[in-house]
């Protein structure tokens, strides 16, 4: 049996740069995912290993960079506090999700051109 183990599966990382300095990629569209699912900042935050101050920092960003917020959140207290994508938020969400999955379908041959082009790794290191 062959000890080379074949590299991880490609990704495709894409960020969204406007003129203005604004940005959209993978960290920002995975963390309103996260806040989406479970409905916290914090928690969104912790299950990207990001502080609460680094997701909050994030969360105001994109609610500045934007007319309309993408998140919209609750303080906390006796009910507890949370947060929830916006309509906006889970637009600009669904047309970054887009951008990425039509961009990988256009480039799949080329990333499979590229990555037959590796070196094989013994060990997988």
């Amino acid at each position: 049996m062959s000890d080379l183990v074949p590299p991880p599966d490609p990704r495709l990382r894409l960020r969204v740069v406007f003129g203005d300095g604004a940005m959209v990629g993978p960290g920002k569209a995975d963390l309103l995912d996260l806040i989406r699912t479970t409905g916290s900042i914090s928690a969104a935050g912790r299950a990207m290993g990001m502080s609460y101050k680094r997701a909050w920092g994030l969360v105001e960003e994109l609610n500045a960079a934007f007319r309309a917020p993408l998140v919209a959140s609750v303080r906390g207290g006796a009910q507890g506090g949370g947060a929830r994508l916006t309509p906006e938020g889970e637009a600009v969400l669904a047309h970054y999700r887009a951008i990425e999955a039509k961009a990988a379908e256009a480039g799949a041959a080329d990333i499979a051109a590229i990555r037959a082009m590796l070196r094989d790794i013994p060990g997988g290191k």
